[in-house]
């Protein structure tokens, strides 16, 4: 719940002060990067962050659709797919992801992914993806691009995201790293929009498109209002029966063609994944610039669409799923096992110095393709945020605003010294281009809500 002051604050950029030990609503900030409102007069995006206090009862009905045989045949998943995509959209496309205002079902947000080049923006609450390469989506897309997303929680997980933060001022990834881990039937969800010229990628005609206010280019650091188009929503889901890791994640790829219209029901199932693989060391089906989908039939622990209704895109390192503005060398699951604070390896065996890059396949190589099961770290010394890499990124966030910016940070400075000239910031309202974050409280007994 805001107050009627706060959200007032929240149009003018304040940076407040983090209140110690208060967890309900209102105590994260919303978003790091405002519009001008030179360039945007809609409403502002608002952090879903009424967590739950009690673990929810029961679980998502899809649950019964779960195959009895975990095969790579993908007709055997075709309903739990299409009752995911349900499960994911069903009051959040009516809404726009305006998850508050959702009929169906309850959504919420990860804190801590305001801050930083990264930050969520302030229209849809977008934050920095990745870049796009040139004809990564289709030959005929030769120029570069970048992608912004947002995640929405279901209520189970949330529960989680609130005991990690129950102390804001001192977040606890225990209750994410082993024996613990995110509960039975904790749904992530998370639409991906990409900055790019969609005329020249067939499958995204017809697109739904969203204001958001991003960067010029993935390199850049001034913003301005642009149109990005849907390419891809992801999912993950908690699911004890899973062998070896517990988790099952998969994406939505999208096809303008399906309906002929702009739509979130054209976003077709890619694939679905529940391992990595860890026997595979091959590379005979990396398509990083595709004009086909190739598919590896030794991939055993996924299954992927071989439908029409999905266009031509690559998939991740030799056949694993992967969504078409994903790292065409690393998969789904890969890439979110290594989610830990402190974070003490990278996300990918390429996203390192050139030379301590391992060889392909080698067994150094593989570490980033096993199995591992929910909340099991990916380093010694580390905690598992299970799977989460916004749970990581909130971590790393916050304890770098708190350890190395002084707890708040506006232009370099400390708010906290100088507590004078940040009331008159806040009448007047920051520039553009300043790096100014505002934090909401809960409000005090007795003050309207």
């Amino acid at each position: 719940m805001h107050t009627a002051r706060s959200r007032t604050f929240a149009r003018l950029g304040l940076v407040a002060l983090l209140a110690t030990g208060v967890a309900s609503a209102g105590t994260f900030p919303d978003f790091g990067y405002q519009p001008p409102s030179s360039e945007y007069s809609g409403p502002l995006f608002q952090l879903s962050q009424n967590y739950p206090q009690t673990l929810p009862s029961g679980k998502p009905a899809f649950f019964t659709l779960l195959p009895s045989k975990l095969t790579n045949n993908y007709d055997s998943w075709k309903p739990y797919l299409a009752a995911v995509k349900q499960y994911c959209l069903a009051g959040n496309a009516e809404t726009n992801w305006d998850v508050q205002k959702n009929p169906v079902r309850h959504w919420y947000h990860m804190p801590w992914q305001h801050y930083g080049a990264l930050g969520r923006e302030g229209i849809h609450g977008l934050t920095k993806e990745a870049p796009i390469q040139p004809k990564q989506l289709a030959s005929t897309q030769t120029d570069s691009g970048q992608t912004y997303a947002v995640g929405v929680y279901n209520a189970i997980g949330a529960y989680t995201i609130g005991e990690v933060w129950k102390n804001p001022q001192k977040p606890d990834a225990s209750y994410t790293s082993e024996p613990n881990s995110f509960h039975d039937g904790t749904v992530v969800c998370k639409a991906l929009f990409a900055d790019i010229d969609y005329k020249n990628v067939p499958f995204l005609q017809n697109p739904v498109l969203w204001q958001a206010y991003v960067t010029n280019t993935f390199d850049s650091a001034d913003r301005s209002v642009k149109k990005l188009a849907l390419i891809q929503m992801d999912f993950a889901v908690r699911d004890s029966r899973v062998p070896g890791t517990g988790w099952l994640f998969g994406t939505f790829q999208y096809n303008g063609a399906v309906s002929g219209k702009p739509s979130w029901e054209n976003l077709v199932p890619l694939g679905v994944m529940w391992g990595n693989d860890p026997e595979l060391t091959g590379s005979e089906y990396d398509n990083p610039t595709p004009t086909e989908t190739r598919i590896n039939p030794n991939i055993k622990e996924a299954a992927i669409n071989p439908g029409k209704e999905l266009p031509p895109t690559h998939l991740g390192w030799n056949g694993r799923v992967d969504g078409p503005v994903d790292n065409p060398l690393s998969s789904c699951m890969s890439c979110h096992m290594t989610a830990e604070y402190p974070q003490l390896s990278p996300m990918n065996p390429t996203f390192q110095e050139k030379s301590k890059i391992p060889p392909v396949g080698s067994k150094e190589w593989m570490r980033w393709f096993q199995n591992e099961e929910a909340g099991v770290p990916f380093d010694k010394g580390a905690q598992s945020t299970d799977y989460s890499l916004q749970l990581a990124g909130a971590m790393a966030n916050f304890y770098d605003w708190k350890c190395n910016q002084g707890g708040v940070f506006v232009d370099g400075g400390n708010a906290c010294q100088k507590a004078a000239k940040l009331k008159k910031t806040m009448l007047r309202g920051p520039a553009p281009h300043q790096r100014v974050f505002k934090v909401e409280r809960a409000p005090a007994a007795g003050e309207l809500k």
